[in-house]
């Protein structure tokens, strides 16, 4: 059996087992954001996936409606700023609201990328799913990842991955890269299944 059907029976097996044991989940937390911040319950995102094919991403809206439109406004330009200079990673992110601080501590806010991995755009264990803009910036700022982004592009992007388990979850874009670049060579259902074991621990340390 190759590794990418290893791979894929894995994938369902967890995506359907979680999906039933978190079940409330899919019936609370849209309430909780309908009646704290209005519509939409969901937020898409378009990102790059295997071979460079692009999916929409699904998370529970975790930020103020229209976030990223504001963000690109310009009516915040101190927030732009830092937004281009912190490898598209906000540390304190004022667009997040009160409910969503809860949802990204729980890891609640990425549950609907489930979805994602049933429909096969996605896996349970891979690199971070990018945004193609982030991707052609960043390989341009850090020109060493030009051949990291190809072994990244080869796999598919994960909901947990090699860097969100190490205890490294603040690294800088050649960093996270490189280790990503790492984990799609190795193409082995092990370290998958490893990665998935160490993922609880890892959330849990963040709080």
């Amino acid at each position: 059996m190759t590794y990418d059907i290893q791979k894929r029976i894995l994938d369902l097996f967890v995506a359907c087992v979680l999906s039933l044991i978190f079940f409330p989940i899919w019936i609370v937390v849209p309430l909780l954001i309908f009646f704290d911040s209005g519509r939409p319950i969901f937020f898409v995102h378009r990102r790059v996936g295997k071979n460079g094919q692009k999916f929409d991403l699904i998370k529970f809206r975790s930020m103020i409606p229209d976030a990223d439109d504001f963000l690109h406004s310009g009516k915040d330009q101190k927030l732009l700023e830092e937004f281009k200079n912190s490898d598209w990673k906000l540390k304190n992110d004022p667009r997040i609201n009160r409910l969503g601080k809860v949802l990204r501590a729980l890891t609640i806010d990425e549950f609907p990328q489930l979805f994602n991995v049933i429909k096969g755009e996605m896996s349970m264990v891979g690199p971070r799913a990018y945004v193609e803009k982030e991707l052609d910036e960043q390989t341009k700022k850090y020109q060493e990842t030009k051949d990291f982004v190809k072994d990244i592009l080869s796999v598919k992007p994960g909901i947990t991955g090699p860097w969100q388990t190490s205890g490294r979850n603040e690294v800088p874009f050649h960093v996270r890269a490189k280790m990503d670049a790492q984990y799609a060579r190795k193409k082995n259902i092990i370290e998958d299944i490893n990665i998935l074991l160490r993922t609880p621990k890892a959330m849990l340390s963040k709080w």
